[in-house]
């Protein structure tokens, strides 16, 4: 966004009304773009192997990026140590969550896929109490994360044994997710202060998840015999919209109306990706997915609340900045699922950012 001059008067109610709509509007691409990646996912890996499609998201998100950074004449991060923590933000972040998600969806629904997608904020939650000496508990967001996994077995179908479940499948799903919470941990511990612009920084650890990607990716994998259009189709828009602009979208929404609200698109993902599965790949929904997935929602919400505590006239007061939420995962100084906005400097907020695979 480039500065504009100070008007010389106050904004119409029509230019403020326009000025709203826009940010939801964008908000609405975000999740829609997001939501519908699982769907790309799916159809990726019918004519690519589950890492060529992780390659090829990130490749293509990389470039994205990197038109950006031109743009705005964004330098590279500098230091030893800033790279060496991006790589290892790269691997967690993109790398890993991004590949597990591809391997899961080769037997798994992309509904299922989108639903473990949601649960982030509450290993996000878990992982915090130890990670993080800092952040204490509440009852609501205890009660919340019980909430949270007790809608995990339920998408599960725990009553019936997991019968019909691919496990294999839905703990890779479940893992990629557990990977963003610690990703974000290690984001937040180790590059919350560098000085360095958040697009730098999630360009830069995209581009370092595409060079671990090309070293792997041979090394497990066969060119195809053939290229398929529509599988082509769907890892250039997973990657280019998915992983690349989809970031930039949530960095305007972020700057216009702060991350709390920014951070609300991650409730949508799973609806949008749900109805994505059923409406385009006609995958088979039971009456326990859409309310286990009801149930997930709600436990996440309520771990991400935060509870005003008076303190005494005589203590001072130590203000709590609020960190980017999505699942993604940016949802940055770097990003998720693909980068999400930076999280705060302050450690002892536990909101994830938004997330997406």
């Amino acid at each position: 966004m480039s500065p504009a001059a100070p008007p010389s008067a106050p904004p119409s109610p029509l230019a403020r009304t326009s000025r709203r709509l826009d940010w939801r509007v964008r908000f609405g691409v975000l999740a829609l773009i997001w939501g519908f990646s699982f769907l790309f996912i799916k159809v990726g890996t019918e004519g690519f192997a589950p890492f060529q499609v992780t390659f090829g998201r990130l490749l293509f998100g990389t470039g994205v990026l990197a038109v950006a950074m031109a743009v705005k004449r964004d330098r590279l991060p500098r230091g030893a140590r800033v790279w060496g923590h991006l790589t290892v933000a790269a691997f967690l972040l993109n790398a890993l969550p991004f590949s597990l998600f591809a391997y899961a969806e080769l037997t798994i629904p992309s509904t299922l896929a989108g639903i473990c997608n949601a649960t982030t904020p509450l290993w996000g939650m878990l992982l915090s109490l130890v990670a993080l000496s800092e952040d204490r508990p509440t009852r609501v967001r205890a009660a919340g994360l019980g909430i949270g996994f007790m809608g995990v077995l339920t998408v599960l179908g725990a009553w019936q044994g997991f019968s019909g479940l691919d496990v294999t499948g839905t703990a890779m799903a479940l893992l990629a997710s557990f990977s963003y919470a610690v990703g974000w941990i290690y984001v937040r511990r180790t590059l919350s202060d560098t000085g360095v612009s958040h697009l730098s920084l999630a360009g830069s650890q995209v581009g370092l998840a595409t060079l671990q990607l090309a070293v792997v990716t041979p090394l497990f994998t066969s060119m195809p015999e053939s290229v398929e259009v529509v599988p082509l189709l769907a890892v250039i828009a997973l990657g280019a919209l998915g992983t690349g602009y989809a970031m930039l979208l949530q960095y305007g929404v972020v700057a216009e109306v702060g991350p709390t609200t920014a951070s609300m698109v991650t409730y949508f993902i799973p609806v949008i990706a749900t109805a994505a599965g059923v409406a385009v790949l006609d995958e088979q929904l039971t009456w326990n997915t859409p309310v286990g997935a009801v149930i997930v929602l709600a436990g996440a919400a309520l771990t991400q609340t935060r509870t005003s505590r008076r303190t005494p006239t005589t203590t001072p007061k130590t203000p709590t900045l609020a960190s980017p939420a999505p699942s993604g995962p940016p949802p940055a100084p770097t990003p998720a699922p693909t980068p999400d906005p930076a999280p705060s400097t302050d450690s002892r907020t536990t909101r994830q950012p938004a997330t997406h695979s």
